[in-house]
């Protein structure tokens, strides 16, 4: 659909032409991510935002584990062994039932692919009747609920697969999936059958359109109606009108500078104190995202229980940057460019531009770095190099945007990025013996103070080693049609929210 844009050239839209808005009763909706395929664990986050899919666990605004396809669950008193009752008259969208047994099967295959399921104690999962579905785990593992929420845990009909190959999108969510043609655009429909709450809204649309200034532009003439990541002059210049609503909110996701901890520039502490002392968060939020967003560490404090009030926040001292790297054996040569053993003080930092704010960002990190005497290169491509570049331990540095809930509870991600080993989208040749501590009594700790101790422990770890450099923490705003209402944002990006929008009477 997208009302205008078969028409419209890209190129006359670009222009700044705005053609009348179409009134199709469908809703457009539009954001920077392509669809990479039909398996979940390439593109579950899009089928689950559109409403096709759904989880066993669902989250609510606060990150909090609710039912989904799970009514409820226990846990034995060994936390070994966990039950979920699932919801009754639940059809999949080929008007299959949902049972025990196609759940248990979904996961499965789920957990045997890449995922956080997947690093999760999980030693059986089978169907226990009809109604129920048991998780067997080799040791307690409190995050088990967020890791059931994640998209790559979605449940999808028996008829889905052919093996464990995804052939089809058939869920159980308010939303039918009718066309598909990845990487760029989908279509659905409203499921007559859901077992829920039936939306209001009966067809929508996805485009995928990476440039942010297309998005905005789509926005501003009607021929979209939601608008997901708007880059900050977008944003300013749209709140001028009243052609659309924005809407913001802040969300657990921070803009990290990744460090290969074992170059021979950056194993000492102290060369990573340098570069975070040589940052001016302050100014760089304001003067590119618009808002007052500076990191003073990994987590916002729109995560309550893993951002610590009290940890002391880095800073901005570009003397101390400098007699740190002094300490180092470092000295200024030509232009004021630190040498030691006839070499520059050069790095290569890669970054990528589908966040617009980044390839920004990395243009000012190079003029404040460049102030203490560091030079850097900027190489803006794919953000696929970046797990590339970890891998083949060619990584530098690396301008990156983490989204720290990719489950609900934050640990799932910690897990993966700072655990042994480290990962692409976090640590890099970086241990710590007591964050890993830490981390690991996490899975099984159950009372609330000693896991808030335990969080702090390992912020606090990363505060000191800095592995990762945090620079700025994030809002996600959207701009939406004036003609729609009931239209939200989820912090937790888990959905677009298309089963509570409605059109204006």
């Amino acid at each position: 659909m997208f009302k205008n844009i078969v028409a419209v050239s890209l190129m006359t839209l670009l222009a700044g032409s705005a053609p009348a808005m179409a009134t199709d009763g469908v809703v457009d909706i539009v954001a920077p991510f392509e669809i990479t395929g039909l398996d979940p664990a390439k593109s579950g986050d899009i089928f689950l935002r559109m409403g096709i899919v759904e989880t066993l666990v669902e989250a609510d605004m606060d990150g909090n584990p609710v039912p989904s396809l799970a009514k409820s669950w226990a846990v034995s008193e060994d936390g070994l062994t966990w039950r979920f009752e699932l919801q009754s008259g639940v059809k999949f969208q080929d008007g299959i039932g949902l049972t025990a047994e196609a759940v248990a099967s979904a996961l499965n295959i789920a957990r045997a692919k890449a995922g956080l399921l997947s690093k999760a104690p999980i030693t059986e999962i089978k169907a226990d009747g009809e109604g129920a579905v048991v998780v067997s785990l080799s040791k307690p593992f409190v995050p088990l609920l967020a890791f059931l929420a994640e998209n790559r845990a979605q449940i999808l009909a028996p008829a889905a697969y052919e093996g464990a190959d995804v052939k089809a999108v058939i869920g159980t969510g308010p939303f039918k999936l009718t066309k598909l043609e990845a990487p760029q655009s989908l279509s659905v429909e409203r499921f007559a059958d859901y077992w829920g709450q039936k939306p209001e809204i009966e067809k929508a649309t996805y485009l995928s359109v990476s440039r942010a200034e297309t998005r905005a532009l789509m926005a501003e003439s009607g021929d979209a109606d939601y608008v997901f990541n708007l880059d900050p002059a977008s944003r300013t210049r749209l709140a001028k009108g009243d052609k659309v609503v924005l809407q913001s909110v802040s969300i657990p996701r921070s803009v990290l500078l990744k460090v290969n901890a074992s170059h021979a520039f950056l194993a000492d502490v102290k060369a990573r104190e340098a570069l975070s002392f040589a940052i001016d968060r302050e100014g760089l939020a304001v003067a590119i995202l618009r808002y007052p967003a500076a990191a003073t560490q990994l987590f916002p404090p729109s995560l309550k229980i893993w951002h610590d009030a009290d940890l002391a926040p880095l800073g901005y001292d570009p003397e101390k940057a400098k007699a740190l790297l002094a300490e180092l054996g470092w000295t200024p040569g030509a232009g004021g460019m630190l040498e030691k053993d006839g070499k520059p003080f050069a790095l290569t930092l890669t970054t990528y531009p589908d966040r617009p704010e980044l390839p920004l960002i990395a243009a000012v990190l190079q003029d404040q770095l460049k102030q203490i005497g560091v030079a850097l290169t900027i190489n803006s491509t794919n953000s696929s190099e970046i797990p590339a570049k970890h891998q083949d331990a060619s990584l530098e540095l690396a301008l990156m945007a983490r989204n720290f809930a990719l489950v609900p509870d934050p640990i799932g991600t910690m897990l993966t990025d700072y655990g042994p080993g480290g990962g692409d989208w976090g640590a890099m040749n970086w241990t710590n013996a007591g964050f890993e501590t830490a981390l690991d009594d996490l899975t099984r700790v159950t009372d609330q103070t000693q896991g808030e101790a335990l969080r702090h422990q390992a912020v606090a770890a990363i505060q000191a080693d800095l592995p990762v450099i945090p620079i700025a923490w994030y809002q996600q705003t959207v701009a939406v049609s004036p003609k729609l209402e009931g239209a939200t944002i989820d912090p937790f990006e888990r959905s677009f929210g298309l089963e509570t929008m409605r059109w204006a009477k």
